[in-house]
Formats: structure tokens, C-alpha cells, sequence
């Protein structure tokens, strides 16, 4: 008599870290990157700082030339110009990262950057202060909920948690 082997149940999906070693996940989270995505949260700081320049605006016109000053950098771009310690390992460590995942990511990303740029140019083009402060606080109302949402996908927050971000 032979058993006949039962059908298997659908398998989940594996998660980005279940292919590296504990050793390399250590090295990713002393660094302060997501083992489990291979993305780090300091990337996050060159949007924060575009964020930060807008909201002050409307109290200090003059922080309008400032956010003039800010310029667009991709993951790699950022870690290259920055002095995070571990700068070559976050960028092997994003180059790794899952495809969709880093699809995603970019995804928002993209968007936080060409809301940026385009205000970028407005704001270059306003003459007036009362525009300028009118400009910045849309911006900055559009790209935190954005932040938000890419500091869940960086944190292996669920599809779910990003597309309610990305809708209220």
C-alpha cells in the first residue's frame, strides 16, 4: 500500500531576510538598516529637511531661499554625499533589496521628489511671499503623509498600512 502525499498548502511569502545569514542581519541592523527590507530610514532625512524648510516659510520668508538650496538625490546619491558610517553597506544592502519591495519604495519616493522639484520651480517663479508660503505649506501637506508611508515600507509595514497613508 503507498501513501499518496498530500497536497501542499500555498507557501508564504519569504520574507527579504530569510535569504541572509544572522551575522549579516546583525551587520544591517547595527547599522541602523531593516534587516528584513535592506532599506535605512536616513534616506528619509533628505525629505524631512525639504519638509522642515517649507513649514517655516510662512513664518520666515526668508527660508524660501533655503529650500531653493535643496536639490533632488536618489538612495545611492544620498548615502554617497552623506557621512552615514555604513553609506557603502546601505546602498548594497538597498541594490539587494527585494524588487518589489524597492519598486515600491521608489514608487513613493519618485513622488515625494517630483512634488518637491515641481515646487521647486514654482516657488522660483513666485514673486510674491504670500505665494511662496501658500506653495510650501501644500507641499509639505502633500510629502509628510508620503514620508510616512515610505518610513512603513523601510520599517516592513503591510501594502495595506502604505495605500491608507497614501489615501487619507
Amino acid at each position: 500500500m503507498s501513501t499518496i502525499p498530500s497536497p501542499s498548502a500555498p507557501s508564504e511569502p519569504t520574507p527579504p531576510s530569510a535569504g541572509i545569514d544572522a551575522a549579516r542581519a546583525a551587520e544591517l541592523k547595527a547599522a541602523n538598516i531593516n534587516p528584513r527590507t535592506g532599506l535605512a530610514t536616513d534616506y528619509l532625512n533628505h525629505f524631512n529637511e525639504a519638509v522642515m524648510l517649507l513649514e517655516m516659510v510662512p513664518d520666515i520668508p526668508d527660508c524660501a531661499e533655503d529650500f531653493l538650496q535643496w536639490s533632488p538625490l536618489s538612495y545611492a546619491e544620498h548615502f554617497t554625499a552623506s557621512n552615514f558610517a555604513a553609506r557603502d553597506l546601505a546602498i548594497a544592502a538597498y541594490e539587494a533589496a527585494d524588487v518589489g519591495l524597492r519598486a515600491e519604495f521608489d514608487n513613493i519616493t519618485g513622488t515625494m521628489t517630483a512634488i518637491l522639484v515641481a515646487v521647486h520651480e514654482a516657488m522660483r517663479e513666485a514673486q510674491q511671499d504670500s505665494t511662496r508660503a501658500k506653495l510650501a505649506l501644500q507641499a509639505a501637506g502633500w510629502v509628510k503623509p508620503l514620508v510616512s508611508a515610505a518610513g512603513g515600507i523601510i520599517n516592513g509595514g503591510s501594502e495595506g498600512d502604505v495605500e491608507y497613508i497614501m489615501t487619507h
